[in-house]
């Protein structure tokens, strides 16, 4: 989703100061996040062998203790609790920046190709033990990994000009993670991203023509690609 390079913009402006831009492609009608800044994320992945795909660094800013290293804290679980159980901070390397001024509603041209990278990109920091991965977790300490998710979220719709928001997990540096101790991350955008709309647009349609919601009428043994005993 983002696009780090290394070399100035058109203006001469370094990428370290370069704030992040959505950029629409007119081929697909897509946006790309264009963010210069997330170059520079560390990696605790580097040394990495086939024996030990995720191994543990010798220190972890996501691990208790060590909060003052990370970027600021927005909440935790539970409140104030120096033994807090999950943490929900801003990203210190965003693909947006919340700080960015925009305007409540995105320009109504089509030629907009664009805009200025606003939004709010923050992470969940799911467990204090650095080697407790998510599934580890009792179904507890899962709710509160999900009811943090919707406070969150509930806190970001606050702000206009935000039009969606998405929760994702990436496991392990295959999947794009920097960090190995375990952690999801909450994005919000300005747009709306098409694949998304051409999806809400058909349950619409659906609904209009049936009075029925299709996400409700599918059957969860539709979705089954394999099961054991």
């Amino acid at each position: 989703m983002t696009s780090p390079s290394h070399t100035p913009n058109r203006g001469g402006e370094s990428v370290e100061t370069q704030s992040p831009e959505l950029r629409k492609d007119p081929v697909t009608n897509r946006w790309v996040i264009f963010s210069p800044a997330r170059a520079k994320r560390p990696t605790d992945f580097k040394s990495k062998s086939p024996n030990n795909p995720n191994p543990k660094p010798t220190s972890c800013p996501f691990c208790i203790g060590r909060e003052q290293e990370c970027a600021p804290e927005i909440f935790r679980v539970p409140d104030h609790d120096p033994n807090w159980k999950l943490r929900v901070i801003e990203n210190l390397y965003p693909a947006l920046s919340r700080n960015l001024e925009t305007q409540s509603t995105l320009p109504e041209t089509a030629t907009t190709r664009t805009i200025p990278g606003f939004g709010f990109h923050d992470v969940v920091i799911e467990s204090p033990v650095h080697s407790i991965e998510l599934s580890d977790l009792d179904p507890v300490c899962i709710g509160d990994v999900l009811i943090s998710y919707k406070k969150r979220i509930q806190q970001i719709t606050q702000h206009d000009p935000i039009n969606y928001i998405q929760v994702f997990k990436n496991h392990g540096a295959s999947a794009g993670a920097s960090m190995s101790h375990s952690h999801s991350q909450i994005m919000a955008l300005p747009v709306v991203p098409p694949t998304v709309s051409s999806r809400l647009d058909g349950t619409k349609e659906y609904f209009n023509e049936t009075g029925k919601c299709c996400l409700c009428e599918a059957k969860s043994k539709h979705f089954v690609i394999d099961e054991s005993s």
